[in-house]
């Protein structure tokens, strides 16, 4: 190893992780609490014991070396580490300590903050970092192996991860209560035919799950309308666009508020199982381990916590 390398502190590799992150040395000297003179003075310092440039300017915007983007891996890594011990110290100590980094698809966004409250009831010096995002990001989130725990539903199954079911996610059919189809009994799915519907957008967990059972179901929808949120599907049907295809939790507060109805579908909801998945082989943190244990072994906790979060909504449907 190069001596010059072992002068690096870390203090100079946060001050680089600030620049790398806000892309400029007066933001990050703001993120910092530093003076820009004082980041660039850290920047240099770590230029030379690199023996690179990190950085360069190309017209007014700040692009990262190649240099640069191994010394971010090898600091993400580094600090991944300490993380990791700091839990470890404080699991000797009797206690679990640390922060959880986890990314969820948009259809389980609005129960994730119920499962991380009882987590935390158990585990009350645990923090979280939490990213909403499609389901594409969150498979690309895992190949970069930027979170500790994903969960999501339909995990592909051409990469080397791991995973386990711990919850439904149902798919149901919502629409305002004068909606043509609201207070029908028993409706057939071919009735969606001759009806406006809301669906996510292509690549989506939930668009892919409903498309393959409607084709399973030979149902041709014949006027589909994309949205590129749950959230959005749901106001889109408030407004009167048409039927969505959403996740139950998506729409549990406006059934509960009556502002939206549930269909009367035979053949939904359309059940398909939320997963927690890591990158196979990957090395879990104190913390990462002590969630999925959680998610793994209190299932019952876990569906009496989803079934209070839907069951004033059911009242309604």
């Amino acid at each position: 190893m190069r001596k010059s390398l072992l002068r690096m502190t870390l203090r100079q590799l946060q001050v680089f992780q600030a620049v790398c992150s806000s892309q400029s040395y007066s933001r990050a000297a703001e993120d910092m609490a530093l003076t820009q003179p004082a980041v660039s003075q850290q920047i240099r310092q770590l230029e030379e014991q690199v023996g690179a440039p990190l950085f360069e300017y190309v017209g007014k915007k700040l692009y990262l070396t190649e240099a640069a983007t191994s010394l971010l891996a090898a600091s993400a890594d580094i600090f991944s580490r300490l993380d990791s011990l700091d839990m470890q110290l404080s699991s000797l100590q009797g206690s679990l300590r640390g922060e959880l980094r986890l990314a969820v698809v948009s259809s389980i966004q609005y129960l994730t903050p119920h499962l991380l409250a009882a987590f935390q009831a158990r585990y009350p010096e645990v923090s979280f970092r939490l990213e909403v995002t499609r389901r594409s990001q969150v498979i690309q989130r895992l190949q970069d192996n930027r979170d500790d725990v994903v969960l999501m539903a339909l995990v592909p199954e051409d990469r080397a991860l791991e995973f386990f079911p711990f919850l439904n996610n149902p798919i149901i059919a919502v629409a305002r209560s004068d909606h043509p189809l609201a207070g029908r009994q028993a409706l057939a799915l071919a009735e969606l035919e001759q009806r406006v519907v809301l669906e996510r957008e292509p690549g989506s967990g939930t668009r892919k799950a409903v498309d393959d059972y409607l084709q399973h179901k030979r149902v041709h929808l014949q006027q589909v309308m994309q949205f590129g949120s749950s959230e959005s599907m749901v106001h889109g049907a408030l407004a009167g666009l048409g039927v969505a295809l959403v996740t139950e939790y998506a729409a549990a507060p406006f059934l509960r508020s009556g502002e939206l109805v549930r269909l009367d579908f035979s053949d939904l909801p359309l059940y398909r199982s939320w997963c927690a998945v890591h990158a196979r082989g990957k090395r879990l943190s104190p913390v990462a381990e002590a969630f999925l244990v959680f998610l793994r072994e209190q299932r019952t906790e876990l569906k009496a916590l989803a079934a209070n979060f839907l069951e004033p909504a059911k009242s309604n449907s």
